[in-house]
């Protein structure tokens, strides 16, 4: 374990450098400087984080674009019901979709002020899996702004058994407080409570490393690579997430 455990401080520290910022959907929430427009541009570009990182970087762009560049004041005036629902925003995720998770944002941000005001509200800090009891609080103001409909668009519906894979990549933006790619905005939530945002290609490089034993990229996936990665580096284990993303592109 010892000797990959080197191999990951070593690409993790070639991966986790402003280089890697340009080409990445990390970019976009490092454009604001309000808190609230940081949060809102992490969890819309998280959304649309899957497929082609070039055409997600595009798209996330063209989503700010829609917004006017001002994802607050934008959610607070409404501008959203102006779409047309049936406009593409990436891949599956349209317009309406869109609309859907700004709708739910607004309500959360008239009661709390701001995400993490939120997080904090419905005990994500405390949790033991933070991202889940996120979702699952963030699911029900989604669903009550909506109608009582929800969107698997936007957040996944299983969370029992989801990776859960774009929050926790939020949440790694948002909390990771190493001042060189992540922002670490937040403050309550700590870098050593994240989890592994778990795609196809960090699960088949953990797998390959002798990390990760289960076979199904599920929520005890998540769980079974992270608490690995905790052995090696307890106080940030999701460190490790450029490692796993460096080592896949190599693959």
């Amino acid at each position: 374990m010892e000797d990959i455990k080197a191999l990951l401080d070593e690409e993790a520290a070639r991966i986790n450098s402003p280089a890697f910022i340009g080409e990445d959907p990390v970019q976009f929430p490092r454009m604001f400087e309000d808190v609230r427009d940081v949060e809102i541009a992490a969890l819309l570009c998280s959304t649309i984080a899957w497929g082609n990182r070039k055409t997600i970087c595009r798209d996330c762009q063209r989503m700010l674009s829609l917004m006017e560049m001002r994802p607050y004041d934008y959610m607070m005036d409404r501008g959203y019901e102006e779409l047309a629902p049936e406009g593409n925003v990436h891949r599956t995720f349209f317009n309406r979709n869109l609309q859907h998770y700004l709708r739910g944002l607004r309500r959360v941000y008239e009661r709390w002020g701001s995400l993490q005001g939120f997080a904090s509200a419905i005990g994500a800090s405390e949790d033991e899996f933070p991202a889940w009891r996120l979702a699952d609080g963030l699911g029900r103001e989604l669903a009550e702004a909506n109608g009582g409909v929800a969107d698997a668009r936007c957040l996944p519906g299983r969370i029992d058994t989801t990776a859960l894979k774009r929050l926790n990549m939020a949440l790694r933006w948002l909390v990771r407080d190493d001042g060189i790619v992540d922002l670490g905005v937040w403050d309550c939530i700590k870098p050593s409570q994240l989890y592994v945002p778990l795609d196809v290609h960090v699960a088949e490089t953990s797998r390959s490393l002798g990390l990760l034993a289960r076979k199904s990229n599920d929520r005890k996936a998540v769980a079974e690579l992270t608490g690995t990665l905790r052995q090696m580096r307890p106080e940030d284990p999701v460190y490790y997430d450029y490692a796993l993303f460096g080592i896949g592109m190599r693959l």
